[in-house]
């Protein structure tokens, strides 16, 4: 239903005029204008009228129509708990001093059911327990009991097929091969493949340093794999604190390797040899004197 006044249009509507007792309906409200124009919608409380209840109600939502206009729209929730066919006045729709009534409306509340008003009002009926159902309560125990003797069941049958098989599961164990054992059988295959002699400079000194970083991880725990050379470097300082030429050798080596790997440096043969040198002489040096003697590392 619409009220126009100049260029503002306004209008309300109910999406059902037949309601039965409690159930609810939307009414929708909308006003069309200007954008320099402003329109106050409809307010209520909690009633729009005796008898019709409001229990919900959206924000004033506002739309750019394509011709440039504003569309302001409101959705209001409505219920009635009485038998009876109501009369809507129109709705008030302010714009500045003036306002714009929408057409009336009407809403018919049914109840959907008789109720015979000639029985006396009675009490609640008390709250009742439900009856025992023996012969489900007992259907569940034996369910259980059928699955425990089941599962006690399968468990001796499984110690019973292994008892007889006489096979036992056990995980082996490897132990783990000392730290200087792995890196010295490293070294002597890097020192046997002579890559470096092939023009492979870059990928040697990465193999040696690899070595070298893996054994310092294992043996002094420190993950050098995860630092740069500085890095490990500053580590290792006050571990070789008292071993000056150990700790000089070492970062010759990798400094070297940094140049060669990064800076594209073209090592010595005298260079590439001193450096193998220098991880054997690192490893030997670092092994516990125990390892040394058990393991007969003597290159």
């Amino acid at each position: 239903m619409l009220s126009v006044l100049l260029s503002i249009v306004v209008s309300a509507a109910i999406d059902s005029t037949m309601l039965f007792i409690g159930d609810q309906t939307p009414l929708r409200l909308q006003a069309t204008c200007e954008p320099t124009e402003v329109v106050q919608m409809p307010v209520y409380g909690e009633q729009l009228i005796d008898g019709i209840e409001i229990v919900e109600r959206t924000n004033v939502d506002t739309t750019v129509l394509k011709d440039g206009r504003y569309q302001l729209s409101q959705v209001l929730t409505i219920t009635s708990f009485a038998d009876s066919l109501y009369y809507i006045d129109p709705l008030p729709f302010v714009v500045d001093e003036d306002t714009i009534w929408s057409q009336p409306l009407s809403l018919n509340v049914i109840q959907p059911f008789e109720v015979d008003t000639a029985l006396s009002i009675t009490d609640i009926k008390p709250v009742r327990k439900a009856p025992f159902w023996f012969w489900g309560t007992f259907r569940w125990i034996l369910l259980g009991l059928l699955i425990a003797g089941l599962a006690v069941g399968g468990y001796y049958l499984v110690r019973w097929i292994r008892k007889k098989e006489g096979k036992v599961v056990e995980e082996e164990v490897i132990p783990l091969r000392p730290a200087e054992e792995v890196a010295m059988e490293k070294l002597d295959i890097i020192r046997e493949q002579k890559i470096w002699q092939a023009g492979q400079t870059k990928e040697y000194h990465t193999q040696l340093t690899d070595v070298v970083r893996e054994y310092i991880a294992r043996r002094f725990e420190v993950s050098s794999s995860e630092k740069t050379s500085d890095e490990t470097l500053r580590e290792m300082k006050p571990i070789l604190n008292d071993r000056k030429e150990l700790y000089d050798s070492l970062r010759k080596m990798l400094s070297l390797a940094d140049l060669v790997k990064f800076a594209k440096w073209t090592a010595t043969p005298d260079e590439n040899e001193t450096c193998l040198r220098s991880a054997y002489d690192f490893v030997r040096e670092t092994t516990p004197v125990e390892a040394a003697e058990d393991d007969g590392l003597q290159r």
